[in-house]
């Protein structure tokens, strides 16, 4: 399975391209709709998400409410194009359009790619670079992410995300699974806590009135992961690393840890190792998961849990010092609109790309032109795994 998204920040729309999904999969659009829906909330976000509604269509792919095996288009309107059609219409400018032209950028805003994107790209109107590096494309991802969901779902795995941390603010309670799996949602910051909640709106409200911005550690739970995905024999297969990857792409993310992660460090071996137990229920499984459902880069059957650290958004209010590209001296940053806390929704951004990697390597390991092959294939292999 791969994928591609399109798009701009204020262009017309966003769009992605899915290839490689089963035929006769069923598709919950509904379902799918609510998981965009969640990208857009959560505490300190700004304006923009009052504008878009972040419902999409499905260009290609589906007929009647399952998949056809062909590539799946989704295109998500954006709203707010209709205040920018002079300033990202695609049709040419006459010389004095250009030159009248607003919004022009030419002051890069420290911690985006706005500087280097135009050394790269030989762009000397910035905004070029900062309507595609936007995290507005994380909604695109998320559409994949749900799309993927549906898959998942339909093979019996569960995937749900909380925030952990926002600025010094930790929701460090030792919940159960079906807690971190439904609380969050009830949270204006996805925190499992109600007591943690009003502290981070406090704080959340209080960078805000300093015209700065906070981030915060996010985590992602999959419940009863296909033992055996990923694999130990080549570095780029192994599937934690994938994920890695796939986390550490999304907009102001800086690292990711597996279970324990970072701890790991600083505890002896004895601790950190997962002790391998059976029973004629369960067949094999861990005594603890602090290695995140991982051991040689392949899934153990037990939780995946990830976790990753989302730095603060670097689109100030009170912006940072700057140089003109044009003139060299120096600016205060251009400001943008901007959120001064985007931690719940990374939260669920991050979900969906965990959901895109454990989908991609389900369907690298078993065959699935058409779904009820993959389903039967994938029961095949867990009675065998269960028998080991």
């Amino acid at each position: 399975m791969r994928f591609m998204t399109a798009g701009e920040s204020h262009g017309p729309k966003l769009s992605a391209i899915v290839e490689g999904f089963p035929a006769n999969l069923p598709i919950d659009k509904e379902r799918m709709t609510s998981e965009l829906i969640k990208r857009q909330g959560g505490y300190g976000r700004g304006r923009r998400m009052q504008i878009e509604k972040d419902t999409f269509q499905f260009g290609s792919g589906i007929r009647h409410g399952k998949t056809l095996g062909s590539p799946i288009m989704i295109e998500i309107t954006n709203d707010d194009f209709k205040h920018w059609s002079k300033i990202m219409g695609s049709e040419p400018l006459t010389p004095e359009e250009e030159e009248s032209m607003k919004r022009v950028i030419t002051k890069p805003r420290p911690g985006h790619a706005d500087l280097v994107g135009g050394m790269k790209y030989n762009m000397r109107d910035l905004r070029n670079i900062l309507e595609r590096s936007s995290a507005r494309e994380t909604a695109s991802r998320v559409a994949v992410g749900a799309l993927c969901k549906e898959l998942l779902h339909a093979l019996d795995i569960r995937m749900f995300s909380r925030v952990n941390q926002i600025g010094t603010v930790k929701d460090e309670g030792d919940y159960s699974i079906e807690e971190r799996a439904t609380r969050p949602d009830d949270s204006s910051v996805r925190m499992v806590s109600e007591e943690k909640t009003k502290e981070a709106e406090q704080l959340i409200d209080e960078t805000k009135k300093k015209g700065d911005s906070i981030g915060g550690i996010v985590e992602v739970i999959v419940e009863n992961p296909i033992p055996g995905l990923g694999s130990y024999v080549h570095y780029d297969r192994k599937l934690d690393s994938k994920i890695a990857a796939s986390i550490v792409s999304i907009n102001a993310f800086k690292g990711v840890e597996f279970g324990i992660g970072f701890m790991a460090g600083e505890t002896p071996g004895s601790q950190v190792q997962d002790e391998i137990l059976y029973s004629e229920d369960r067949g094999y499984y861990r005594r603890t998961n602090n290695l995140g459902g991982f051991e040689g880069g392949m899934t153990t059957g037990m939780p995946v849990v990830v976790k990753a650290v989302m730095k603060p958004i670097p689109t100030l209010y009170k912006p940072l010092f700057s140089v003109d590209i044009n003139t060299k001296e120096p600016f205060k940053a251009t400001i943008e609109r901007s959120d001064a806390c985007a931690v719940p929704a990374a939260s669920v951004v991050c979900e969906h790309m965990v959901a895109i990697e454990m989908a991609r390597a389900i369907l690298e390991k078993f065959p699935h032109d058409d779904f009820n092959e993959l389903e039967e294939a994938v029961s095949k292999y867990k009675t065998r795994v269960s028998e080991y």
